[in-house]
């Protein structure tokens, strides 16, 4: 039998909270990172998420992700507009929670998924298609590949996957398909990074750092051991992560800077999400400083010998490290700390590595093509990019008839 407690009703309100705190400071990590021109628009994909998913999620979002299964894939239309989700707990997600609690907690991972995406593609994506992409990345994409991983019945699910806060779901999922975005939208016409407002970014990382507690430690859905071995590998990693970005960095070129330390600790946030709830504080220093490194080589190397422009670095942070962190949970994930899991290969179970690989090779694959799929349709109705003019001009004035500092050289 179910009962609700209020304590672990008091825990995952306020980590439903702190996850919808990532969103503005998502807002204000993107939006310092973009030239003046164009912070707006930036901080607008966030908001915007925010609003659109919001009502996505109640109408049709959350039964297709957690909705009764329909042959491992998707969930079916039975909880469409929240319908027979109410106050008594669902034990097969959350039993000392409503369920719609759970619902909304879950609404706030969504939403920030795709807001993610958008800094792969800041500064040249035209509001309107964005809208639509919103929309229709969210219900193909996001909402499919959720029920795989987490849904009841989903087929990665029953494979043994483990991801205990998005890792395949959130990290790879938007990294890739950011990464596709980028791609097809092609370059600006001014790829030189030029943060206008580093200490605007750096505020921002902060709140994401902080709102990752919630993101990671809530994803326990009760007050228990397994929520404070997620708190804590959640903040090793994030420092672990600063700390190998800074040291690469350094030696890179020959300083280290204060928005790399920001950038680094994200990475490890990043890859320390799929197994927080799986495994030690010491193997989450191991994939932190992992996460950091992998990530800076993928944004200073990897972009620079290919060439693609993605502008906030979507997928060398989040796609690199998010790919990483299953690897890494497969490795260290041990059932001394999550009875729930499973051992890894640290542990004698090399099964769990192949499990992972197959989940990152098809989480990829899936989002990738989908997200290629879904731009080419938009751009059927309307442009996906805005014009030479409007780049110019900036996002903010020539989209949403507005400046950010009213003329101020900032």
């Amino acid at each position: 039998m179910n009962l609700l407690n209020g304590a672990d009703m008091s825990f995952v309100i306020i980590s439903a909270a702190l996850v919808m705190l990532m969103i503005p400071g998502l807002a204000l990590f993107y939006g310092g990172m973009v030239k003046n021109k164009n912070v707006l628009s930036t901080t607008m994909h966030s908001y915007a998420s925010l609003v659109i998913i919001s009502i996505q999620w109640i109408l049709v979002g959350y039964t297709l992700t957690f909705g009764p299964d329909v042959k491992g894939f998707i969930g079916n239309l039975d909880w469409s507009f929240l319908n027979n989700v109410g106050i008594d707990p669902n034990g097969d997600y959350a039993g000392t929670i409503p369920h719609l609690l759970f619902a909304t907690y879950q609404m706030m991972f969504a939403v920030i998924t795709i807001a993610v995406i958008s800094g792969a593609f800041a500064e040249r994506m035209r509001f309107t298609a964005f809208l639509l992409f919103v929309v229709l990345w969210s219900t193909f994409v996001y909402d499919p590949i959720a029920h795989w991983v987490w849904g009841n019945g989903g087929w990665l699910k029953n494979l043994g996957v483990l991801d205990f806060a998005g890792g395949n779901v959130v990290e790879i999922n938007s990294g890739v398909s950011g990464l596709v975005a980028a791609l097809v939208l092609g370059r600006r016409k001014k790829t030189v990074p030029e943060p206008h407002h580093v200490p605007m970014a750096i505020l921002g990382g902060g709140l994401l750092w902080f709102g990752w507690f919630g993101f990671n430690a809530g994803s326990a859905l009760a007050i228990n051991g397994v929520a404070v071995n997620a708190f804590l590998t959640t903040n090793t990693a994030a420092a672990a992560g600063a700390i190998s970005w800074v040291a690469l960095e350094w030696m890179h070129s020959k300083k280290p800077t204060v928005l790399g330390a920001v950038t680094g600790a994200v990475a490890g946030l990043v890859a320390i999400t799929q197994g927080a709830g799986y495994v030690t504080h010491m193997a989450a220093l191991v994939i932190g400083l992992v996460g950091g490194a992998v990530s800076f080589l993928a944004i200073a190397v990897l972009k620079k010998k290919f060439g693609y422009d993605d502008a906030l670095d979507a997928f060398g942070c989040h796609g690199v490290a998010g790919i990483w962190g299953a690897i890494g949970t497969a490795i260290f994930a041990t059932k001394s700390v999550n009875p729930a899991g499973a051992d890894g290969v640290l542990y004698g179970n090399f099964a769990l590595l192949q499990t992972h690989l197959i989940a990152v090779f098809a989480c990829a694959l899936y989002s990738g093509i989908v997200t290629f799929l879904i731009l080419k349709f938009i751009s059927l109705f309307m442009k996906l990019r805005t014009d030479e003019k409007e780049e110019s001009e900036g996002l903010d004035v020539s989209l949403h008839g507005e400046e950010a500092y009213n003329g101020l050289n900032i």
